[in-house]
């Protein structure tokens, strides 16, 4: 039977011996459809749970979806994952790329790719239509990955699609990141990954081809529905984390659109600087410098924040990581602890071009305090001290003030749970609350034409996350079930895989009631696949991805309830500031607007909470860890009996004596 939607194939690299197999997608592609899903479960059978992240036993997985390939839907997204050299303890994690690399992997006959092992020299992998090859990357060594790309298209042509590693993965930079075409760039420390498998390149010659769908009619009837859907407005002020930010933002600058593969476009454009560089430019990889170029050179100098972005692109470097890391090193040079002598480093130049450019190379080439910064910022910061320790604690993002997280717990209360238990930072779950609050906030300030009122933020809550309570953002109640419901639809999302820019349709500006539609994902999937899916079929997928990715963490080290907590300082620094939601206004009972500055989490509602979410998901409430029966009823079976092998398993209901000894 043709299997609608796939490639119908996953390719395995073993560098170590040189050898490619591939494996039929059919067996994975029921269960876990693809992306983040096809990925954990790969990961599961490949990487033992002993594996360092830089071991040769560690796999490098990337994955697309069922709808990649497709056009207008925006569902040519990818997954790469693998073991993270980014935490501590390390742990599986993931990065989430767009552009045209993933669907260029599809054309080329493949759902997924798996590497293993590592290689002795440097190599690049080469998907060259029928024929896979690995070929010699020596002369690639040492260089950016922009300028690999480039290097690599002058020699196989511009249509081959890269995914490379600048300096930053060749030494494996615990922040290092993968660039793939159209500057699309995935972080977790990946790069790393990549580089320690010597691995400097993935390369694709692959022509487009249609992906074969079950119902073509019935797809293109839900496309132009799509299509005629409009989202409730999030004005760009909502973006301006600090009043020195130009309004223009570069957009004189933005040239043509740049959408990633089957997009009907976004605000994803290139963006071309005076020099005639052109590049990707927005969101955090745009904003993480901009801070430190107003304060250094006292106003806003046009494109000087492009070329920071370039250029730890180009060195492979995370622009999160470097963001808190300058954070970091101008808290220390302004506490007197780092100075431009003692740190080798021209720290009074902070916001310069020459200083970005500076540490960028010294943390790719582990050169002086690069070689410290390298590790991490909390490794370099406990190798240096406790006050270097203190104020790593309390350093927070875009050069704003000290506490500030992004869509933080403390404004948005179910976002505890979604930072508790995730391997990073889960930005696609965090969307969901944060983007609606960034509108309702709008609305509260009276901004013309704005929609997300109180009562259109309750229809919405009550839609897509379980309750009208949960649209009352002063309150404990209704949150537990919220971020459960929001943890399986974004996992269900990033296994088919659908951008996280538009996904979910969670408000509409041309509805009665402004309330968006949760079902159009499931009836997309059921048009493409040929097999019926509801919303609560979908869920479920999402349900049992995200228990394989729990499974994975616990057998990695992960201790269940102990484990799962947000940033400490959610339960003891008041709440400052938010990056879209500046007054942090939010709803609160009966719809008044509330402002939570100065709000902090409550330990035992918290917990509270946790024991709720524990209950919703199945798993023992005390222990925080899974059970056999739900395990058993996602179809996991194999995998509760792993983890009860390994004493990893929490007592079910029926056994009352071990959960009283719990």
């Amino acid at each position: 039977m043709h299997l609608y939607g796939y490639a119908g194939e996953v390719l395995k690299c073993d560098l170590s011996s040189g050898n490619f197999s591939r494996i039929p997608t059919n067996a994975l592609a029921g269960p876990y459809i693809g992306g983040r899903g096809i990925a954990a479960r790969l990961f599961w059978d490949e990487v033992p749970p002993s594996a360092g992240a830089f071991d040769p036993q560690n796999a490098l997985i990337i994955a697309t979806g069922p709808m990649s390939g497709l056009p207008v839907i925006a569902g040519s997204r990818w997954t790469v994952c693998g073991k993270s050299p980014a935490s501590s303890p390390e742990h599986f994690s993931y990065a989430n790329l767009g552009g045209r690399w993933g669907a260029s992997l599809k054309f080329a006959g493949f759902d997924a790719l798996a590497v293993t092992g590592s290689s002795k020299e440097p190599v690049y992998i080469l998907l060259d239509g029928d024929t896979v090859s690995i070929r010699n990357a020596s002369s690639l060594w040492g260089r950016g990955a922009i300028e690999t790309r480039k290097m690599l298209q002058a020699e196989l042509g511009d249509s081959a699609r890269v995914l490379s590693v600048g300096p930053a993965g060749e030494n494996r930079a615990v922040m290092a990141t993968l660039l793939g075409d159209n500057d699309a760039s995935g972080s977790a420390g990946l790069g790393a990954v990549m580089g320690s498998k010597m691995v400097k390149a993935i390369v694709i010659r692959a022509a487009p081809r249609r992906t074969a769908v079950a119902h073509p009619d019935k797809l293109r009837e839900l496309t132009e529905y799509y299509r005629g859907l409009w989202r409730i407005t999030l004005p760009s002020s909502a973006y301006r984390y600090s009043p020195e930010v130009v309004p223009s933002f570069g957009k004189e600058k933005m040239k043509k659109g740049d959408p990633c593969y089957g997009c009907r476009g976004c605000m994803r454009r290139l963006y071309e600087a005076s020099n005639g560089q052109k590049g990707k430019y927005l969101c955090a990889s745009a904003l993480f410098y901009q801070p430190w170029v107003v304060a250094h050179h006292g106003e806003w100098v046009e494109d000087l924040s492009f070329y920071a972005t370039k250029i730890i692109d180009n060195y492979g470097l995370d622009s999160k990581a470097m963001d808190q890391i300058i954070g970091w090193l101008d808290g220390c040079r302004q506490a007197g602890l780092l100075t431009d002598e003692n740190a080798g480093l021209a720290l009074s130049k902070i916001g310069s071009l020459e200083f970005i450019e500076t540490l960028s190379r010294m943390m790719a080439f582990r050169e002086g305090i690069g070689e410290l910064l390298a590790g991490g910022l909390h490794s370099a910061a406990a190798a240096m001290g406790p006050q270097h320790q203190e104020i790593a604690a309390q350093t927070g993002y875009l050069g704003m003030s000290k506490y500030a997280l992004i869509y933080d717990p403390r404004l948005y209360i179910a976002h505890a749970i979604l930072f508790a238990t995730e391997p990073r930072l889960p930005m696609s779950h965090l969307h969901e609350y944060g983007t609606l609050m960034g509108k309702f906030a709008s609305w509260a300030k009276g901004s013309p034409g704005a929609l997300a009122s109180a009562d259109v933020v309750r229809a919405i809550a009550k839609r897509f996350w379980g309750s009208e309570a949960a649209g009352d953002l002063s309150t404990y109640e209704g949150k537990a079930l919220a971020a459960k419901i929001i943890q399986d639809r974004a996992t269900a999302k990033e296994s088919l895989i659908l951008c996280d820019l538009v996904w979910p349709v969670l408000d509409m500006q041309n509805s009665p009631d402004h309330v968006g539609d949760p079902a159009l994902e499931s009836r997309l999937l059921s048009s493409v696949t040929g097999h019926d899916f509801d919303e609560e079929a979908l869920y479920k997928v999402g349900e049992r991805v995200f228990n394989m990715q729990r499974a994975i963490m616990v057998r990695e080290g992960h201790q269940g309830r102990l484990s799962d907590q947000p940033p400490l300082r959610c339960f003891n620094e008041p709440l400052e500031f938010d990056q879209i939601n500046q007054d942090c206004l939010v709803p609160g009972k009966d719809g008044a607007v509330v402002s939570r500055k100065g709000a902090m989490l409550d330990r035992a509602s918290f917990e509270q909470m946790k024991d709720e979410y524990y209950r919703l998901r199945g798993w023992c409430v005390q222990t925080g860890l899974q059970t056999k029966q739900t395990l058993d009823r996602l179809g996991l079976g194999d995998v509760a009996t792993d983890l009860h092998d390994r004493g990893l398993l929490g007592p079910g209901k029926k056994d009352t004596s071990q959960t009283k000894e719990a």
